[in-house]
């Protein structure tokens, strides 16, 4: 009887120290310098928490990049190995994982309009087999990037909007693009493209006209595309507005952005407490509480442009 008695408390024993197993689902390429700092920081996250890949965790890390048949098929491969809890890099991947699995818990992170896609229903209680973290849970980041840019380059007439064609809130950003357009005396354009050279025959051709600026939300097909979108901004001598800190870095002129590494580390967090038992369900999923403007100073002067000293204030860095 005792013998009987333990054997269950023992079964448990053996399944919580079993080995678990998380799959990973980029829109980012493997070779991608962003990619993997944003992999670091989820890896980090989760050693923080006592998982170590490869002793009391597997994780099993695929990287389609944007192109939506090999999305598909990554993400039929990494069900096929049965993880327990599921990580989706950005948009993309989570709607191709939504569309293949009611089951499996997944943790999106850097995902935006999950309530106006239907992704969720609510962001306290987001039910089923999904929670996690977004950029914005509605567009309007789009408004929010054109007033600085306005505000830094006054006489703006015309706004480019970059994002892929594909992408679930292209149709988001353009339509909050739009409605405050007016406000700021600019007309919206949108840039849908599909690879480097779509983006660079539309960047030459919008920039025919002056007192052009572009907008470059976030979006993976345009952390991709960074090196080219930046070339040509200065090139056509556009200010330009970047949804990522790390387009600053790189020359860019100003961004207006989250710290998208800590949102990758927060969700090593939700999938230790899914590995753990919680549900998805039980969740609530999250927004930024803070987002940062940068400025770099030398594009600002390369561009010929005066940074107005109550936008300087209100940086939170300025790169000289």
């Amino acid at each position: 009887m005792a013998l009987l008695a333990a054997w269950p408390l023992a079964a448990r024993a053996q399944q919580t120290d079993r080995l678990r197993r998380v799959g990973v689902l980029f829109t980012l390429t493997r070779d991608n310098a962003e990619g993997q700092a944003r992999m670091t920081a989820f890896r980090q996250g989760l050693e923080a928490l006592g998982w170590a890949d490869g002793r009391n965790l597997r994780i099993d890390d695929f990287w389609a990049g944007i192109d939506g048949e090999r999305l598909r098929s990554d993400a039929a491969e990494l069900l096929s190995l049965k993880p327990d809890a599921i990580m989706a890099g950005g948009s993309r991947p989570l709607i191709a994982l939504q569309n293949a699995t009611h089951a499996i818990p997944i943790v999106f992170v850097a995902a935006a309009g999950t309530i106006e896609h239907g992704i969720v229903t609510s962001v306290a209680r987001p039910a089923g087999n999904l929670t996690g973290f977004t950029t914005f849970d509605d567009f309007s980041l789009a408004g929010k990037l054109a007033g600085l840019l306005k505000e830094m380059a006054p006489r703006l007439a015309r706004i480019a909007l970059i994002m892929h064609r594909d992408h679930p809130s292209l149709a988001g950003y353009r339509n909050a693009l739009a409605t405050d357009a007016p406000s700021l005396s600019v007309q919206p354009v949108t840039i849908p493209a599909s690879n480097a050279g779509e983006i660079e025959r539309a960047i030459d051709t919008f920039a025919r006209e002056p007192n052009g600026g572009l907008l470059v939300p976030p979006d993976q097909f345009n952390v991709l595309h960074r090196d080219l979108t930046l070339e040509l901004a200065s090139r056509h001598r556009l200010p330009a507005i970047y949804g990522y800190r790390s387009h600053v870095a790189a020359g860019g002129l100003m961004s207006y952005s989250t710290d998208f590494h800590d949102i990758y580390r927060r969700a090593a967090a939700y999938v230790d407490r899914i590995l753990k038992g919680e549900k998805p369900a039980n969740l609530p999923v999250q927004s930024p509480t803070k987002y940062e403007l940068a400025i770099n100073l030398s594009t600002a002067k390369a561009l010929g442009l005066d940074v107005p000293p109550t936008l300087l204030a209100r940086a939170d860095e300025v790169i000289e």
